[in-house]
């Protein structure tokens, strides 16, 4: 009889119990696989995108446009990772607009509206950053011509970002993160 080779046990750094397709502003990280610096690299405390940069820079901003309960805030791509903030919205609100516009939802040929076809039914932060990654993965391995690669690791941070204190300093901390490189925690030296 074969024995069978236990996995690690592997604990979700998902906050228990929380609802995330909740309204509110969730400060994402999501790391390259070894945290091999893919998408540029910072020169003199600004970044610099080569495609595969591009590519995960592009794809975080066509999620805003397939997804209607979301908005994007603060993002950067760094060489090795990406920060965001992402703001799940209320679709249903009791008072005041939502965000169904035909200019939001819609996509207009010769002035006439129809629904996107990649309009999302998921609304929670997983679903989110899932397919976010499938649709970057995907895109750096043409460019790669990388069939199957792996560019991402497993799972991603995220922080429920409670007040607007925090949210201030998360923008901040996203904004110049560039500058702060050589400190980052995920820093790799080339």
């Amino acid at each position: 009889m074969m024995k069978q080779k236990k996995l690690p046990n592997r604990q979700s750094m998902r906050l228990q119990g929380y609802d995330y397709s909740s309204p509110g502003y969730y400060f994402i990280t999501i790391c390259t696989n070894q945290k091999e610096c893919l998408f540029g690299d910072v020169i003199n405390g600004e970044m610099h995108m080569n495609k595969c940069g591009v590519v995960a820079h592009n794809e975080w901003f066509k999620t805003e446009l397939i997804r209607d309960n979301v908005r994007l805030d603060e993002f950067v791509v760094m060489p090795n990772h990406v920060h965001g903030i992402i703001e799940i919205i209320d679709k249903n609100p009791i008072v005041g607009a939502n965000r169904d516009s035909p200019l939001r939802n819609k996509i207009g040929i010769n002035n006439s509206f129809y629904k996107s076809k990649f309009e999302s039914p998921s609304n929670n932060i997983g679903a989110i950053i899932r397919g976010y990654k499938s649709s970057v993965t995907k895109q750096i391995n043409l460019i790669r011509k990388t069939p199957g690669t792996k560019i991402w690791q497993r799972g991603y941070y995220d922080h429920i970002i409670r007040n607007e204190e925090s949210l201030f300093y998360i923008r901040e901390y996203i904004k110049y993160n560039p500058m702060n490189w050589n400190t980052d925690r995920f820093y790799q030296n080339r």
